[in-house]
């Protein structure tokens, strides 16, 4: 039973979306709407199985609750995925097909870009239903650009508390993933002064990045092991797992990606190992602090204001940790203080 999954937190709702005509199969996880209607982005992927797909959308709604909470944003957490075949990319018609599934919820989920759904997809969702955010047009219909700026603050705080030097001028990261947020994420670290060890699925993208900043490129199976000051994931999840945690160059793990710890166990490794470690859902928040901004009423500036101000808010947990808690442990007791959990 779904309820039988370890990753099922007494979700307000899940939602199984299947279409025929257009061939859509999608699961909506709505984790919890204390703070405000549930916000989350649409992942669409190639998963193993329908279990796989579950446990994704169940681990990802619950870790925009928490992203939500410690932003301090109006917002609840959710989260969908939408099913495919290896590589396959959704239709025009799914989409739309999706759209009209949210749309049956009246607002209860909000759905925004994720992996694999880009600001052109997001757009298909938004003829169908209102109850969508990140359909801007132009430049700021990409929240990535956001999502690192946020990272970078949060690695700055991060350095800052374990070498006493904030800045990234001759600080080497090894950053995995180079998509829409490690990308940029790389740019902004190389503009800082920083050096590079990058590593990704597709070689282009790599090949751009030791043009354009000189970075190192290693095989994407063994970044994590890359001696460097900083191991920045910024791929798809679990990457911090029995296997990679013993063989992890870097003493501070600080990146874009989301749900980076493989169990909680992983976490306890990591402080074992005295490896510093930046939970996600506070350093990645800056995408979602964009995309709702229809709602705080914030224009860019004061956006990108707040994001900036993710470090602050990373030093905040940190600093209230408690001596036998992890940082995934005092982050999630901070962000369930924010919505009345236990």
């Amino acid at each position: 039973m779904l309820t039988d999954l370890p990753d099922y937190d007494t979700h307000e709702a899940v939602i199984f979306v299947n279409d025929r005509a257009s061939g859509l199969s999608a699961i909506i996880a709505i984790h919890d709407t204390t703070l405000g209607p549930a916000h989350g982005g649409t992942r669409a992927w190639a998963y193993a199985s329908d279990t796989a797909a579950a446990i994704d959308a169940l681990r990802l709604s619950r870790g925009m609750t928490y992203k939500n909470a410690i932003a301090g944003l109006p917002l609840g957490g959710g989260k969908s995925v939408i099913l495919l075949d290896p590589g396959q990319r959704p239709s025009a018609a799914a989409l739309r097909a999706f759209g009209r599934a949210v749309d049956m919820l009246g607002g209860r989920y909000l759905p925004a870009e994720d992996v694999g759904v880009g600001p052109a997809e997001v757009r298909e969702i938004a003829a169908e239903t209102a109850h969508v955010l990140g359909v801007a047009e132009g430049a700021d219909a990409d929240p990535s650009p956001l999502t690192a700026l946020g990272v970078l603050s949060g690695m700055r705080e991060m350095l800052r508390r374990e070498t006493g030097r904030a800045d990234l001028a001759g600080r080497t990261v090894a950053v995995q993933g180079l998509g829409g947020v490690g990308g940029n994420l790389a740019r902004m670290i190389h503009e800082a002064g920083g050096r590079l060890i990058v590593a990704d699925m597709r070689a282009e993208r790599c090949a751009a990045a030791e043009a354009a900043f000189g970075a190192r490129v290693v095989p994407a199976e063994g970044i994590h092991s890359a001696p460097a000051d900083v191991f920045a994931p910024c791929a798809l999840g679990a990457v911090l797992n029995a296997r990679t945690i013993p063989e992890l160059g870097a003493r501070i793990v600080c990146g874009g990606a989301n749900n980076q710890l493989a169990d909680e166990e992983a976490g306890r490794t990591l402080a074992a190992a005295g490896i510093a470690y930046a939970p996600d859902f506070i350093v990645n928040a800056g995408g979602v602090m964009w995309t709702s901004a229809p709602i705080t009423g914030l224009d860019r500036p004061a956006v990108e204001e707040r994001v900036r101000g993710i470090g602050a808010t990373l030093g905040r947990v940190l600093d209230a940790m408690a001596p036998e808690e992890t940082p995934q442990e005092a982050a999630i007791r901070d962000a369930c203080a924010a919505i009345g959990r236990r």
